[in-house]
């Protein structure tokens, strides 16, 4: 059984799940609308050497520290998004695909001079084929920016849970996070990162921080080639940065948690196939900022949050996980137990 070998109860993880009903989590981050086009492939381009895609649909939802937000509403707690979008056809659309969820409206601000951040994904024969990415990096105004301080100064003593989404389009900045984060601190609230910036200790004092390889990488500095390199590139980042928790996130290789005092545990992934990994770190920090708030020791958080990354995995396009799937899959850990 996996769990065990953790010492981590399936009961425990259960009554947690049943624990995020009207868990309120403020998302702070770079909103986008993933695109999808649908259709199939039968012939090659006679101008260039590529496949010619006959479009059958196009779907629209939430991407970026958007998904965050739709996974949270998933699971069943309350998101309340903080975030910028453009004065344009897709910023409405983003609008009213967050007004389709039930999200807080009150956070998201619009910026007259910049484009809403859109991926569109062309799938065919449920591979994608290729991605084109519509966007503005130009970071904010300071009168932007103090809108989004005020606006976080005025919420976050009514959330359980701070989330940080950096995609590195513009709305996280080191000055925004230095005005951000000890508002969070002080408020005593937990605060889980998925950054983007080299230095992961403009993200200090967070409660736990969640790079991929890649970024972990670059902000330790070295390459990571295997278990030893990965272990003390973590260790480093820890030592440098003066975070309490790092969760190295790795895909199909599972996660890496890293503790203040050097412990470090290794956990295997639990999807059973890998199909489509698009957003599959927005349902492990979404998953694991509830989990944290529902009770959850940090490594229990982080197994919880790799059960839900092994669900969505398995489906196709921007997804999410929901309470009755994480249970069924933790049901099955017990259900292995007792035969």
């Amino acid at each position: 059984m996996v769990l065990a070998r953790f010492n981590c109860h399936p009961e425990t993880l259960a009554a947690a799940v049943s624990r995020f009903r009207k868990k309120k989590i403020l998302v702070l981050g770079d909103v986008m609308l993933d695109r999808f086009v649908w259709g199939s492939v039968s012939r090659i381009s006679p101008e260039a050497p590529v496949p010619v895609v006959e479009i059958q649909k196009e779907t629209t939802c939430l991407g970026g520290a958007a998904n965050v937000a739709a996974n949270i509403r998933a699971l069943d707690g309350e998101p309340f998004p903080l975030a910028i979008v453009g004065n344009d056809t897709e910023g409405e659309q983003l609008r009213s695909e967050f007004r389709g969820i039930g999200a807080a409206m009150g956070g998201i601000f619009v910026d007259k001079g910049r484009m809403t951040s859109v991926k569109t994904r062309i799938i065919a024969h449920q591979q994608q084929v290729c991605r084109t990415d519509r966007e503005d990096r130009t970071p904010l105004t300071p009168e932007l920016q103090q809108k989004i301080v005020d606006w976080f100064r005025a919420h976050v003593a009514a959330v359980d849970a701070v989330i940080v989404s950096d995609y590195a389009k513009g709305l996280i900045s080191t000055s925004l996070l230095k005005k951000i984060l000890p508002m969070a601190r002080s408020a005593q609230k937990v605060v889980c990162v998925d950054p983007k910036l080299k230095n992961l200790a403009a993200y200090r004092p967070a409660t736990v921080i969640t790079p991929n390889l890649a970024e972990a990488e670059r902000a330790a500095g070295m390459s990571i080639g295997d278990e030893k390199s990965l272990v003390r590139a973590g260790r480093k980042i820890i030592q440098q940065t003066g975070i309490d928790h790092l969760l190295v996130t790795r895909g199909e290789h599972g996660m890496v948690l890293f503790e203040a005092d050097f412990k470090v545990t290794r956990i295997p992934t639990l999807a059973r196939e890998v199909f489509d990994v698009t957003g599959a770190g927005d349902t492990v920090i979404s998953t694991l900022a509830l989990g944290l708030v529902s009770g959850l020791s940090i490594l229990e958080a982080a197994i919880l949050s790799n059960i839900a990354a092994g669900i969505v995995v398995g489906k196709l396009g921007t997804a999410s996980v929901t309470p009755n799937e994480l249970l069924s899959r933790i049901l099955a850990q017990i259900s292995d137990r007792q035969s």
